[in-house]
């Protein structure tokens, strides 16, 4: 054999469509674990004699490791190890199905035949091919027995992430793009710049096997803190030398922006960004994911399931604490099973990308098993504590004396953190709400069984807190109530409109003096910049309510706002002869809207025009205007077009052409930005037929 370097068939295409790779672009074979794919090579002079094949990976392979693989032709295809069965002969070329057992290391391997028959022969190189994890075998960890959610959780490329707030819940498309060009190596890549990789290499390849260890591994590489990972993090409001998070709509762009700097960190990302790209990367390996959005999440900096606000006596949310509760935060879930902690523990598992809190040293989050967050077993593998707050916290909302370094507590709530828990629909772009999946009915018994459950694994019940409110503080009944009812619409370009209400519970007159304040915020409602503050004084009648019209301009705001059109408003009432009431509201004011039309049919390798119309909302004219356009399958890269500028109320229309390459339904993703709109956002699902 060594004499004749062979030409290897990889049968790329049939190979391909029996392991669903057939949407990676390349020209390398890429199959998955724990089934059959077909080879023919020839060079070979009596190929059924003795042939051993040589299937290794990584730095250092061992067959100790499981990183190397010698196996010979066998009748039948073993299911614990690697196997090759002969196919068929010809005089001079040779067909093997060679098959790798389920639990297969999964990445680049080299392939070698030797002939035993000529004892001095070295092996003679096939080539390489790439081995993913196989969620459509039912011996892979993996393994998802419902089709629909295969297709939806690893082939397809476009997705719905969900933002705002709990009163106001939008969302926007994103191009995960896991078959784009060059992704799969970037991804390969990646796990070879872990920190685990650096300390050692080959330890670290023989774990490759296993889901949990590799979605643990990813979730520290997503972010760049520790290990010059893909994304920098940054909730500032200031985005200056980098992207702004909002600016990004796939992960393709940021995958290759990573290589390219020669594996510099991206700037910059926020959590839905570091949660798009970890699907990007599991989708690619072969792992069912997808991204969960948590409405009122909160991150407890200090593991006592507990948040506190702080707030002034002016009513400003004071920035002081570790402790915060997000408007919403994304992660991710994957699929596997969990043979560490038992089969009711399989099924999704919550992974974290964004650097919040460090696990083990470094900033890394999970695999949490989400029914062990249903369940409160918040002891159980890995980082359940933390994932258990973000959906549990009780909430308690302090004023602070910075003077003199006192705190009263105003009021405490259990049932604001972890709602609308939010993911895409499979095969449809509608919303699923899964929040019955992380924890029982807000309010029921149960549900705080398992919370006190929960504090007791934690140790919390036992602890004497002196930070902790006393049960007379916990205790004590406000004697007015307020909220701030929307008044109009909640668009930015127009003006925002709220009232007010307060209301007296007593039967006697209570005088308050108010506090007003508006501050844009980051989604994470970091306070930003002050918008606008007043007070007033008032007497409420007995058992009455009385109603505060408050107006701020959008000449007020324009300015102050970061692009998460985020403001927090907030009323300290101060009651004589009774305790503060504090009246809060996230506000998120939406984008004018945008438009797509496709004018024709899509069809494959036709031009087709699209359209995209926006009317400018306001009275002044706007500039710097760029369209961002992208999707799979319908174009390839990013398209940019400038836009010229637009007067008031103006409406535009800009045109350009698409040519389809792929059949089915695609997504077309669109981004608007201009100097006083940032990144408005719309997709458009575009059918492309033969």
């Amino acid at each position: 054999i060594a004499a004749m370097q062979p030409s290897t068939n990889w049968h790329l295409k049939e190979n391909a469509r029996d392991h669903h790779t057939s949407k990676f672009s390349s020209k390398e074979l890429i199959v998955r674990r724990g089934q059959a794919f077909i080879v023919t090579f020839n060079g070979t002079e009596h190929p059924e004699q003795n042939l051993t094949f040589i299937a290794e990976t990584g730095p250092k392979p061992s067959k100790l490791a499981k990183t190397q693989a010698t196996f010979g032709i066998s009748s039948t295809v073993s299911k614990e190890s690697w196997s090759a069965v002969l196919q068929s002969t010809s005089s001079n070329s040779v067909s093997i199905s060679i098959s790798s057992p389920p639990n297969a290391v999964i990445g680049r391997y080299k392939l070698s035949v030797q002939s035993t028959s000529s004892n001095s022969s070295s092996p003679a190189s096939l080539g390489t091919f790439v081995l993913l994890f196989n969620p459509w075998s039912s011996g892979d960890d993996v393994f998802m027995p419902n089709k629909a959610e295969c297709d939806e959780y690893v082939l397809e490329e476009f997705g719905i992430i969900f933002a705002g707030n709990k009163n106001r819940i939008n969302s926007f498309g994103w191009n995960f793009g896991q078959f784009q060009e060059d992704i799969l190596n970037i991804c390969l890549s990646m796990l070879d710049r872990s920190l685990n990789y650096r300390q050692d290499p080959a330890t670290d390849v023989s774990h490759r096997n296993d889901p949990k260890y590799l979605g643990r591994v990813l979730s520290a590489m997503v972010n760049a803190n520790d290990d010059q990972g893909v994304l920098l993090g940054n909730w500032s409001g200031n985005y200056e030398g980098g992207k702004s998070p909002s600016s990004w709509t796939g992960s393709g762009e940021i995958l290759q922006n990573w290589k390219k700097s020669g594996f510099k960190p991206v700037r910059y990302g926020q959590c839905w960004v570091f949660a798009a790209v970890l699907t990007t990367v599991l989708r690619c390996l072969g792992i069912p994911t997808r991204t969960i959005t948590n409405f009122s999440s909160a991150h407890d900096a200090d593991g006592n399931l507990r948040v506190d606000e702080f707030y002034d006596a002016s009513g400003n949310h004071l920035d002081r604490a570790a402790d915060s509760i997000w408007n919403f935060h994304v992660w991710n879930e994957s699929w596997f099973s969990r043979s560490d902690l038992g089969p009711s523990y399989s099924g999704w598992q919550v992974l974290d990308a964004t650097p919040q809190e460090e696990s083990g040293g470094i900033y890394q989050c999970g695999p949490a098993s989400r029914h062990a967050i249903k369940e409160g077993d918040v002891d159980l593998d890995y980082d359940c504590p933390f994932v258990f707050a973000e959906v549990n916290a009780d909430c308690m909302y302090w004023n602070y004396d910075p003077a003199t370094g006192k705190k009263t507590l105003i009021f405490s709530k259990s049932t604001i953190i972890g709602q609308f828990i939010s993911t895409k629909a499979v095969g449809r772009d509608d919303r699923v709400d899964v929040t019955n999946d992380y924890k029982y009915e807000e309010g029921s018994t149960k549900e705080r069984d398992i919370f006190k459950k929960a504090r007791k694994k934690l140790g919390l019940e036992d602890k004497f807190d002196p930070t902790a409110p006393t049960p007379q503080e916990i205790d004590q009944k406000p004697d007015i109530s307020g909220k701030f009812k929307v008044a109009g619409p909640l668009e930015f370009g127009k003006d925002l409109n709220l009232i007010l209400v307060l209301a007296n519970l007593q039967s006697d007159a209570k005088t308050v003096h108010v506090n007003m304040t508006a501050w844009s915020t980051v989604y994470t409602r970091r306070p930003v910049h002050e918008i606008w503050k007043d007070s007033i004084s008032l007497t409420l009648p007995p058992k009455e309510e009385k109603q505060f019209p408050i107006k701020i301009s959008y000449t007020e705001y324009q300015q102050q706002l970061t692009t998460d059109n985020t403001i927090q408003v907030t009323a300290l009432c101060h009651v004589e002869g009774g305790i503060q009431v504090l009246v809060q509201r996230d506000i998120t004011l939406d984008n004018p809207a945008i438009d797509i039309q496709v004018l024709g049919e899509a069809k494959v390798n036709k031009e087709v025009d699209v359209e995209v119309i926006f009317t400018n909302p306001i009275d002044m004219e706007v500039m710097d205007c760029v369209l961002q356009v992208e999707g799979n399958d319908l174009l390839r890269g990013i398209l940019e077009i400038n836009v010229p500028p637009l007067k008031a109320s103006e409406k535009s229309s800009t045109k350009f052409k698409l040519i389809p390459f792929e059949t089915g339904p695609k997504h077309l993703l669109v981004n608007f930005s201009c100097d006083k709109f940032a990144d408005i956002k719309t997709f458009k699902m575009v059918n492309v037929i033969d």
